[in-house]
């Protein structure tokens, strides 16, 4: 009980950090205070004020207490956890994937060397491997979308594309899962990461850009076309769709 007690004190804190009601330079009540405004123990307030000190939000000073810190120059990135609770925030990760992950194809084409192209076609086969052993394949899946991100030679995707790992596995679980279970999906998947594959082989970028965008619009309609995601997102996925056909297409 103990945790979660601190975990909300550490949240409601955090907040007035962020809002300004607390400001840089600002001292904290004192540990008695801090308990007897917010009905916990001494104990709650320590582990709170511990979580604050880690995210570097307060730091103490011997003698004097607790004091707001000024804001990092360089923050670390991160997403809110409840990316991680429910389909419709999936989809928004999705989403700045989608933004990302069309870019990261075209300069694939432009630059992957010929060992990378017999990387992504080992990466295709693997996602198929997995489907026909009755595996999930996100984790190959994944492994793809890896490899495509380091043959744009430039490292910095490559470390964007991982941290953006921890929040896609599970939404990828779902779309994956819900892919299995029409055939017509699975086949609609495979010819998708296909042509991503054979735009970049080609050193077709402005092709890999519309199939990489074109691949993440498909899988959520497929979302909802599954009954994953409400009807309200239908118009929006059915729209979106239609835009990707008629935008940036390669002449075919």
């Amino acid at each position: 009980m103990v945790d979660r007690l601190s975990d909300r004190l550490a949240a409601r804190l955090c907040a007035q950090i962020e809002s300004g009601a607390l400001k840089p330079g600002d001292r904290l009540p004192t540990e008695q205070q801090l308990a007897a405004s917010h009905g916990v123990s001494r104990t709650v307030v320590r582990e709170a004020v511990h979580q604050l000190k880690s995210k570097g939000m307060v730091q103490s000073r011997q003698g004097l207490g607790v004091f707001v810190a000024p804001p990092p120059q360089h923050q670390a990135l991160a997403f809110d956890p409840a990316v991680l609770g429910s389909v419709q925030a999936v989809v928004h990760v999705v989403e700045v994937r989608r933004v990302l992950e069309g870019e990261i194809a075209a300069l694939a084409a432009e630059r992957a060397t010929r060992t990378q192209i017999a990387a992504l076609r080992r990466s295709l086969k693997a996602i198929d491997a997995a489907v026909a052993d009755g595996r999930d394949g996100v984790a190959e899946d994944l492994a793809f979308h890896r490899v495509i991100g380091e043959s744009t030679g430039n490292p910095q995707f490559r470390l964007l594309l991982g941290f953006l790992e921890q929040y896609l596995r599970e939404g990828m679980r779902i779309t994956r899962g819900n892919e299995a279970r029409r055939m017509d999906f699975m086949a609609a998947v495979q010819r998708e990461h296909r042509a991503i594959f054979e735009a970049i082989a080609a050193r077709d970028a402005v092709a890999a850009r519309h199939h990489a965008i074109d691949h993440l619009i498909r899988g959520e309609q497929r979302l909802v076309e599954g009954g994953v995601i409400d009807g309200r997102r239908r118009r929006a996925a059915a729209k979106a769709v239609r835009a990707a056909a008629t935008l940036d297409r390669p002449n075919e």
